[in-house]
């Protein structure tokens, strides 16, 4: 089995229009990275902008839906399968370029590399 990173798992039910995560707080395995400021669910093309407040400077990061596992209504959080370090060393987000092509194939061979993506 593939994953695709750019769309959400199958064992998560209740993504799509009807659940907005936005506000959201997102873990990474090992503790909080921040919040959730956007998400988008069109198909194959599906992503968190993650604003991470003092934990990396004020910065936002990209994550693609499919490194999401876990999505919690009740608690309000988004778990995903990477380490804060992971992630803090994932390609710088673009403001103006992050619904590029290229700037999602670069994020994508990024995460796509660690194996446990499943």
């Amino acid at each position: 089995m593939t994953l695709d990173l750019w769309t959400y798992r199958d064992s998560l039910d209740r993504t799509g229009q009807d659940l907005d995560v936005s506000g959201y707080d997102v873990e990474a395995t090992d503790g909080k990275i921040g919040s959730v400021d956007d998400a988008t669910y069109e198909v194959g093309e599906s992503y968190l902008v993650v604003d991470t407040g003092p934990w990396i400077f004020g910065k936002k990061v990209m994550l693609p839906a499919g490194v999401i596992t876990l999505i919690d209504p009740q608690e309000k959080k988004v778990f995903v399968s990477r380490t804060k370090q992971e992630i803090k060393n994932a390609p710088e987000f673009d403001e103006a370029a992050y619904k590029e092509p290229t700037y999602r194939e670069r994020l994508g061979d990024y995460y796509g590399r660690f194996p446990y993506a499943l």
